[in-house]
């Protein structure tokens, strides 16, 4: 398989928060034979483990979900209401496809009032969540023999090369899924200082809630939170809004909405990008949390914690983009920041 078709079946596995079922399967066939030992915890966390000669472990976390939607009502006539699982921009979602995985998966479009019979102040107004209803185009009988109320939704959409880049749905997380796989298969076998947590996480998207109770269970001397970050780099912005560019190299974390990465985290991963030659940029995005939150705070001592995120355009929206050589310098620089973690010194200074 190479690479693009393992990032493609990623990308397309369905995994809505608390419905990871699909693409956690998907995560464990491929760990198969490249880490040590691997464990769930209570709430479906996948918990792979690479040895080293400490005991304290190193967290690295990817979080599997993507977002989605649930199932509150079918009508009389068969058209399906939903809620959000995480946060989407309505107005993205007109004409979409979807698949409904109810007993069967069931492909449906996203629908509203059409514009040609809107009054002029329902132009004015920009879409809700709530103006939107799902059609399967099946009679109403045969949608609720198949569809019941709590039965998930995700987007159904082909990833594509486009340029130098990836387009597709879920790329917010799949795309460091596929990094963190990526970079345990260079250093299966490896002689570790500190032991390897790979952590791919589950409902994310709707509070960090994965990473919080793995933290519990790993207890993590150090943290790596692998995600995506805003590349607002389009033509109306300005500088100060881009966050990052796309084809700038990986991004090491500052801060977030959540979390402000720990300076001496942010200091070593610099430092190696530099050593190595790694391209990189600096990340600070005012506002949404990651699961770096989660890993700094939520073991019992809490954890030395920083992260590296991929530039992504388009966030939260039906098809995101990413560009390859960023996807290539954070599995570079997440590689080397795991084997030289033994060799920096951690005091505060």
């Amino acid at each position: 398989m190479t690479d693009f078709e393992l990032l493609k079946k990623i990308s397309e596995c369905p995994g809505a928060p608390g419905f990871e079922q699909p693409i956690r399967s998907l995560i464990l066939e491929h760990l198969d034979g490249i880490v040590d030992e691997v464990r769930m915890d209570s709430m479906g966390s996948i918990i792979a483990r690479i040895h080293g000669k400490s005991e304290d472990p190193v967290m690295v976390t990817a979080h599997m979900d993507e977002i989605g939607f649930i199932v509150t009502h079918i009508d009389d006539q068969g058209f399906i209401r939903f809620h959000t699982l995480g946060g989407f921009d309505p107005k993205t979602l007109t004409s979409q496809r979807v698949i409904v995985h109810g007993k069967e998966d069931v492909i449906g479009i996203m629908g509203t009032k059409p514009i040609h019979i809107m009054n002029p102040e329902d132009r004015k107004k920009a879409p809700k969540i709530e103006d939107y209803f799902i059609d399967t185009g099946h009679p109403v009988a045969k949608v609720k023999e198949l569809i019941s109320v709590g039965n998930p939704i995700t987007r159904e959409r082909a990833l594509i090369k486009m340029g130098n880049c990836y387009n597709g749905k879920s790329l917010d997380n799949r795309i460091s899924v596929f990094i963190l796989l990526k970079a345990l298969e260079q250093l299966a076998g490896s002689e570790l200082d500190y032991p390897i947590d790979a952590v791919f996480t589950v409902q994310e998207e709707v509070g960090l809630r994965g990473a919080i109770n793995a933290a519990g269970h790993v207890n993590p001397r150090f943290g790596i939170n692998l995600d995506v970050t805003i590349a607002y780099d389009v033509p109306g912005a300005q500088p100060h809004e881009m966050v990052t560019q796309l084809g700038h190299g990986t991004a090491i974390k500052i801060m977030d909405g959540s979390a402000i990465s720990d300076y001496r985290m942010v200091r070593y991963m610099q430092g190696l990008a530099a050593e190595h030659n790694i391209p990189w940029q600096h990340e600070i995005l005012p506002a949404g949390g990651t699961d770096t939150a989660g890993i700094q705070k939520y073991g019992q001592q809490g954890s030395i914690a920083g992260a590296l995120s991929i530039p992504l355009r388009n966030m939260h929206q039906v098809i995101e983009t990413v560009h390859e050589s960023d996807v290539q310098a954070t599995i570079d620089l997440l590689v080397v920041s795991l084997q030289g973690l033994g060799d920096y010194d951690w005091a505060f200074n």
